[in-house]
C-alpha cells in the first residue's frame, strides 16, 4: 500500500515521504480500514516536528519516530476483521480514530489502517467520508470540555476562536444544547459560524468581545492567549471559563514543555475543587463516538471540509492548517 512515512522530527516537508510499505495486519480486536479520508489537526503537526519535547514521551519515540505513519482521524471502509471483532463486519462504512490520543502517529494517513474497534462507529449515511474524518479527535476535545455525556444546560455560551479545527463542532453541540452561542474568530470565517447556526458571531480584530458587557454562562476559549483573570467579568455569577490553548506552532519558548505546566495547573485546581471533581468525567470512545453518530445522524452537527489533499500534499497540508485563514478543514484522501 502507499503511506506517508514519517523518517524523523523537523519541518514536515523534509522528514515526510510517500513510499509503498506493507498493508498492516489487524489484531484480534482490530479491524482492517480501507481509508477514504483522514483528518488534520494540530496534533499531527506537533507529533511529526517532535516538539513540545515531552510530547515524545507519550510513545511516539523519543530520538526518532518508531510509529512511522501519521494521522488518527480517518473514515473508511471495513475490509476485514480480527477473530475476537463483534461490532463490525467486512463492508461497514466507519469513521473513528486510529490511535488512543492525538499525540501518536495513528498510520490514517495511508490506504490501509488497522484500528481497534472500540475506536471506531458506523459512519451516519448521510455524511460523506471526509465530513465524518473531521470529527473524532477535534470532537472528543469539544465535547469533553462542555461537559461530556452529562452536559449542563447553559443559556448563553461564547466560543472563542470558533473557525479553528474543534470551534465548530463545540458550536454545533452547544446550540444542539438549546444555548444562545457566540462566535469569535476572523472576518473570513464568520459566515461559516453564522451558517452553523452561531447566534452572534464578533470578528476580534475589530470588537473586543469581552468589553460588551454581555456575561455568559460558559466561556470556551479555544485560542486562550489571555490570562483567565480577565474573563471574570464577563462571566455570570455561576459561569465557567474553560482554556483549551491554541496550537503555539512556532513558539520557541515552549519547545519543551509546550503548555503542559498551564494545563496540569488546570486539572490539579478542578481535582481540589469538591464540586468540580465531582463533575469531572472522562469520556471514553465508545460512548463519545455514539454521541458523534448521534448528532451527525440528526443533522445537528455538520463537519465544514474545507480542502482535499492526496497523501503527497500532506506537508502542503499542514502549512495550509497552520495558517488557518480559510474556514474548514484539511482532509487527506489516498
Amino acid at each position: 500500500m502507499r503511506a506517508v512515512i514519517h523518517q524523523a522530527y523537523g519541518p514536515p516537508d523534509a522528514v515526510l515521504s510517500v513510499q509503498t510499505v506493507a498493508s498492516p495486519e489487524p489484531k484480534d480486536d482490530e479491524v482492517l480500514v480501507r481509508v477514504r479520508a483522514a483528518s488534520m489537526h494540530p496534533d499531527v503537526w506537533h507529533v511529526i516536528v517532535g516538539y513540545p519535547f515531552v510530547l515524545r514521551l507519550m510513545g511516539n519515540g523519543l530520538s526518532k519516530p518508531t510509529r512511522r505513519i501519521p494521522g488518527t482521524d480517518l473514515s473508511g471502509v471495513v475490509e476485514a476483521v480480527g477473530r475476537n471483532v463483534t461490532r463490525l463486519k467486512a463492508g461497514d462504512e466507519v469513521f473513528g480514530e486510529s490511535a488512543k490520543f492525538g499525540w501518536l502517529n495513528g498510520g490514517a494517513y495511508a490506504e490501509f489502517a488497522a484500528v481497534s474497534q472500540d475506536y471506531l462507529a458506523l459512519k451516519p449515511k448521510n455524511i460523506t467520508f471526509e465530513q465524518a474524518a473531521a470529527v473524532p479527535t477535534a470532537g472528543m476535545i469539544a465535547l469533553q470540555n462542555l461537559g461530556g455525556a452529562r452536559r449542563p444546560p447553559r443559556r448563553n455560551v461564547l466560543v472563542n476562536g470558533a473557525g479553528g479545527c474543534m470551534g465548530p463542532i463545540a458550536v454545533q453541540i452547544a446550540k444542539a444544547d438549546g444555548a444562545h452561542v457566540t462566535a469569535v474568530d476572523c472576518a473570513e470565517k464568520l459566515p461559516m459560524l453564522q451558517s452553523l447556526g452561531a447566534d452572534h458571531v464578533i470578528d476580534y480584530r475589530k470588537e473586543d468581545y469581552l468589553r460588551s458587557g454581555e456575561r455568559y454562562d460558559f466561556i470556551l476559549d479555544v485560542v486562550a492567549i489571555r490570562s483567565p483573570r480577565e474573563y471574570k467579568h464577563a462571566l455570570s455569577p455561576a459561569g465557567t471559563y474553560i482554556p483549551i490553548g491554541h496550537a503555539h506552532y512556532d513558539n520557541r519558548r515552549r519547545r519543551i514543555l509546550g503548555d503542559m505546566p498551564y494545563f496540569v495547573g488546570l486539572l490539579m485546581r478542578t481535582m481540589l475543587d469538591p464540586q468540580k471533581r465531582k463533575d469531572f468525567n472522562m469520556l471514553k470512545k465508545p460512548e463519545a463516538m455514539a454521541i458523534f453518530r448521534e448528532l451527525l445522524e440528526s443533522g445537528r452537527l455538520t463537519p465544514i471540509v474545507g480542502k482535499t489533499f492526496s497523501l503527497d500534499e500532506v506537508a502542503a497540508a499542514l502549512q495550509w492548517m497552520r495558517e488557518g485563514h480559510t474556514p474548514g478543514r484539511a482532509i487527506i484522501t489516498p
